[in-house]
């Protein structure tokens, strides 16, 4: 008996669930005890932005207080030198927080650039936003202290390569990094100005890492 009328019953239809926004689990990553309340007055903020290749979201000179994530493409952040050079410091994939966030903090134009290096599409809000939720909700505090820590232990990282290691040993270190995407996705002459070589110089590494020596 109880079998038929188990087989009687007409299955209703699963709802599946929306993916979740980017930048929600991007948040999740850093405070996992965000809330939909805490969520929503960030997502009402919340616009998309597209780049065209070789287009900047910000240049050196301006003073632009927004952050974006990285929803599809590749931006490079760069400091342009008085002499023309460039010196490109960390690239953006997927997923990544980006923007000009010591000019966010301090109001002063930015010293860097950041520039899309294929079709890029990103959501963007205006710091202002995050600054008055870091007092509205405990959450968004903990979220920029971490995300502080997070990026402080990035350029104190950077800082140490390029203090101690030899250009063949920033590549090996590059390679042993995990990095695959740089390696993969980034024009190799912008890879050497990240690594703070020439073009000719990494060629020369690369040889030498691919012989064994």
């Amino acid at each position: 008996m109880g079998c038929s009328y188990l087989h009687g019953l007409t299955k209703r239809p699963v709802t599946p669930l929306a993916p979740m926004h980017p930048l929600r689990a991007y948040l999740l990553r850093f405070v996992p005890e965000l809330t939909d309340a805490d969520w929503q007055p960030l997502d009402q903020a919340l616009r998309v932005h597209h780049l065209a290749r070789g287009e900047h979201f910000l240049q050196a000179g301006e003073h632009q207080p927004m952050l974006a994530l990285l929803l599809r493409g590749t931006c490079r952040l760069y400091y342009p030198r008085p002499n023309g050079e460039e010196r490109t410091t960390y690239f953006f994939f997927e997923n990544h927080l980006l923007g000009d966030y010591a000019g966010c903090l301090t109001g002063q134009p930015s010293q860097l650039s950041i520039q899309a290096l294929v079709d890029t599409e990103l959501v963007v809000f205006d710091y202002a936003v995050l600054r008055q939720l870091y007092d509205e909700r405990p959450v968004y505090e903990r979220f920029g202290r971490l995300l502080a820590e997070y990026h402080l232990l990035g350029t104190d990282a950077r800082l140490v390569e390029h203090l101690l290691l030899s250009p063949e040993e920033r590549y090996r270190a590059l390679l042993a990094s995990g990095k695959t995407k740089i390696l993969e996705r980034i024009p190799q002459h912008l890879v050497a100005n990240y690594l703070g070589i020439t073009a000719v110089s990494m060629s020369r590494i690369r040889a030498r890492v691919a012989r064994g020596h």
